[in-house]
């Protein structure tokens, strides 16, 4: 489980095809202190598991299915990506719950500063709407952020200087990619409706 409250950023060092996927590895930095094989971290919102260590730098098997559900498929040597590391217990949850299980990548529309924040608007799937309500919870590219608007094919969040100083959206532009996970909440009670409805339909 993640808060969606990056720690840092990392660069890509390398990217190897491997049999059905990916090797990626990603110089994390200071990150590395601590982490072991097997461990749990969210790159660009996705969660990944740590296969490989060598000092700062650290290997990630990825499944042709991340591939290409995430933006990582389009992701070069020297790229930027943000970073959080799983959620110890003791930890203080800041953010919102954030599995790690990217729905869908959407496409940066807007971004630009306006007055001293900046907007950022992203292209959805229509379908997806039904996940966003404004004031709720999404995270983009692994960050918690608050849904300012939605509309049919697109939201828009608001982001402060220091976000995006602190994180990889520094390094977005439109046309970009992000990786988008929807509020859990909402997600399971679609699913718990879908269910009530097929179950009253099987009982007439």
């Amino acid at each position: 489980m993640f808060t969606g409250l990056v720690e840092g950023t990392g660069r890509a060092v390398e990217l190897l095809p491997l049999a059905g996927g990916t090797r990626l590895v990603i110089d994390v930095g200071g990150l590395a202190e601590g982490t072991r094989a097997g461990d749990s971290i969210a790159v660009n919102g996705c969660c990944l598991t740590v296969t490989t260590l060598d000092g700062p730098h650290l290997g990630f098997d990825l499944l042709a299915e991340t591939m290409a559900r995430t933006n990582l498929h389009a992701l070069k040597t020297g790229g930027v990506v943000n970073l959080e590391r799983a959620m110890a217990a003791n930890g203080r949850y800041g953010g919102h719950f954030v599995t790690g299980h990217i729905d869908a990548s959407g496409v940066v529309r807007r971004w630009e500063q306006v007055g001293q924040d900046y907007e950022l608007r992203v292209a959805i799937d229509p379908a997806m709407g039904a996940y966003l309500v404004p004031k709720g919870c999404i995270a983009v590219d692994g960050i918690s952020l608050t849904v300012a608007e939605v509309g049919r094919e697109e939201f828009s969040v608001w982001i402060i200087p220091h976000t995006r100083a602190v994180t990889a959206l520094s390094e977005r532009s439109a046309g970009d990619l992000v990786n988008l996970e929807f509020d859990l909440l909402a997600k399971y009670t679609e699913k718990i409706l879908a269910v009530r409805d097929e179950l009253k339909i099987s009982s007439r």
